[in-house]
């Protein structure tokens, strides 16, 4: 069934922003996609599932999902050297600089699936100003749909669940937002309507989100027009 914008725009209240990384700030699913290629044809795994288990979720808890007989400590830092070494097509998608030129830097943060090293290559290739501190797999004994990423994530701007806006692409994450007592807000670039109907919000990308921030105490105000099916 097509999306279509709603008719009024939507107006959110927090004090933080949660953001994904890879679909959300970051295009990098050609790189994903070749590296867990690159690594299944090395391992005997089928691509096309290794792919689909990959996104949105730790690539150490992917590797042992797919191969649990090998070390998902070695398995993971095979893959992660294969996206480190491809950051052809990695790119700020759109809207990303506008909203975060918007926001101050003590009001949001970055909450990735991605190891730290990997993380900070791929942020810096979509030339994006970074946080002091972000959340990787590294930072949380369970990764997305558990909600320990974005616990972290409020807990890192010294805020609780309920006063941050996640942004999400994946079901996983999405999950995980919502778990956490997140609002989330979900965006159609790389997965299905059907499979984010968990996310509170549905957007195309982060082209049009506008946010407004207040002294003080007073938190933020994001304004963008949601998708309805």
């Amino acid at each position: 069934m097509p999306l279509s914008a709603t008719s009024s725009p939507e107006l959110l209240r927090c004090k933080g922003i949660l953001f994904d990384m890879d679909g959300i700030l970051i295009s990098s699913i050609g790189s994903v996609e070749r590296s867990w290629n690159r690594w299944s044809l090395l391992r005997g795994v089928d691509p096309e599932r290794a792919r689909r288990i990959a996104h949105g979720c730790r690539s150490i808890d992917t590797v042992a999902i797919l191969r649990p007989d090998l070390d998902p400590w070695i398995e993971n830092g095979i893959v992660e050297g294969f996206e480190m070494e491809d950051t052809d097509g990695v790119a700020v998608l759109p809207g990303v600089a506008e909203l975060l030129a918007a926001l101050p830097r003590n009001r949001w943060t970055v909450v990735t699936s991605a190891t730290e090293p990997l993380a900070w290559v791929r942020l810096r290739a979509g030339n994006i100003a970074l946080p002091d501190r972000i959340v990787t797999s590294e930072s949380v004994q369970e990764g997305k749909p558990h909600p320990a990423p974005y616990l972290a994530g409020a807990a890192v701007l010294g805020l609780s669940p309920e006063e941050c806006v996640v942004f999400e692409d994946a079901a996983s994450g999405v999950q995980a937002g919502r778990a956490a007592g997140c609002t989330v807000v979900a965006t159609t670039f790389s997965h299905s309507a059907e499979s984010l109907a968990a996310a509170h919000y549905l957007i195309e990308d982060l082209t049009g989100v506008e946010a407004a921030a207040f002294g003080g105490d007073l938190g933020l105000a994001l304004r963008f027009t949601p998708l309805q099916l």
